[in-house]
Order: structure tokens, then sequence, then C-alpha cells
């Protein structure tokens, strides 16, 4: 059990203020991290703070767009005097947009790609550069089963495009940051209940999508994905690095 004790570590969650990132922030309480939370709303991380806290470990909440990088520096900043330290990021915020290409427009298009994959190499940039001044640092992306597939009858194409390129990222900083014992992991989630995907997972043709698609015939459960976090937050993973693991019910294997 020591491989995955994550006491004395101290990890980072963007997008937190709701969804996966809440379960993210929760279960890395849970295996003993102190925790920053990094979203927009200041009053729904308040809100997580508070859950984290009464688990029994620190948990500091910061306001940050991470469509700005200056308050993506200042944050980090903020972070790092608050703990003295980063071991972990966990680089979740994320948006999804379902337009066909033909009538989706530029504005669309850039708000899935710099929230899902300029945001996602801003933030482990800055982080980066703390970890590589500790010689320590697991990175945890969030990409998707559609890092590696498209979806049949619904228009994903600036999702798909963003996280295929979480994906690449992943590996290229994997293979740069590999010097400094720094890991670079990336989870590929199918669909799980969250704000961004409630609206989907609501309308019965898309779960008829689901049964047809995935092998095990249902949408994740909230906890399948905190082991997969939790391997590659913690010391399980010293030897793992720029991998995705999707976990997706068996869709990306048929």
């Amino acid at each position: 059990m020591s491989l995955f004790d994550l006491k004395g570590k101290i990890a980072l969650v963007t997008g937190a203020s709701s969804g996966l990132g809440v379960q993210f922030a929760k279960i890395l309480a849970k295996q003993g991290a102190d925790v920053a939370i990094m979203a927009r709303r200041q009053e729904k991380l308040d809100e997580v703070k508070k859950i984290i806290e009464s688990i029994g470990v620190r948990c500091l909440a910061v306001k940050c767009d991470v469509l700005k990088n200056d308050e993506i520096k200042a944050a980090v900043a903020k972070i790092k005097e608050h703990y003295g330290r980063i071991d972990i990021l966990v680089n979740n915020a994320g948006v999804a947009r379902a337009t066909a290409a033909e009538s989706q427009s530029d504005d669309d298009w850039n708000a899935v790609i710099d929230t899902n994959l300029n945001s996602v190499y801003f933030v482990a940039r800055e982080v980066g550069k703390v970890m590589i001044g500790q010689k320590y640092g697991k990175i945890v992306n969030v990409g998707s089963i559609h890092s590696s597939v498209a979806m049949p009858n619904r228009p994903l194409n600036a999702y798909c495009t963003s996280k295929g390129g979480v994906l690449m990222l992943t590996k290229a900083l994997a293979n740069e940051w590999a010097k400094y014992n720094i890991t670079v992991n990336a989870i590929g989630p199918a669909y799980f209940q969250s704000e961004m995907t409630e609206a989907a997972m609501s309308n019965p043709g898309f779960l008829d999508v689901v049964k047809t698609y995935c092998p095990m015939g249902r949408p994740g459960r909230e906890g399948e994905l905190d082991g997969a976090v939790v391997y590659f937050a913690s010391d399980a993973s010293s030897y793992t690095t720029g991998q995705l693991l999707s976990i997706d019910g068996g869709w990306t294997a048929i």
C-alpha cells in the first residue's frame, strides 16, 4: 500500500470546482496529499475546500481562469509560496462543443482548443518549472477516449482534436522532463457524469450509442477513475511516463 501513499505530497488539481475535478481532489486527499484546487468559480471552490479539509488534509483554493496566462502564473506562484513545493499536477480543466465542422464558429473552435489543449500546456509549463527545481514531479493530464477515437453521429471535431493534442503533448513533455525525475502521463476517460456531460448523458439516444460502442454497455461510475489517477500520481508509476491509460469499459478496444 505504501506505493500509493501520498502523505507529505502537494497536489494541484485544475478545474476542481465541480465534476471530475472534485473527485480527483478527493481521492488524492484520501491518499494523504495536501491539495490545491484551481478554477474560475470562487464560491464553488470554497465548497470543495470544505469537503477536502473534512478528509483531514490541508486545502488551498485559488481562483484562476486557465485561459489567462498571467492568472496561471500568479496561481502557481501562490501555491508554491503557500506549500513550498508542488509534487503532483492533475491537469483537468476542460470544455466540450458539439458542432458540425461546416457550421462551427471560430470562437467555438478556439474556446475548445484554448481550454482543453493550450491551457494544459501553459499550466504544465508553469508547474513544470517548480518540479524541475525540485527534481521531482508527477503530471497527470486528463485526456479522453477521444484522444484516440472519434464519435459516431456526434460532431466533436474540436474536442477530439484537443484531446488528441493532449496525448501528444503528454508524450512530448514526458520525453523532455524525464531527466528531471518528472513523469507525465494521461488518463483517457469515456463518459462519466459531470457538468460537461450532463446534457449528453440525459439523452436516451446517446445512451443507446454507449450500449453499442462500449463493451461494458454503460457509462463510467463515480470512483472508477480513482485508481488510475492515484497510480500516475504516486511512486507506483515511477517507471511509467508518456502513456495514456483509457478507462472506458473497452470502448477503444474495438
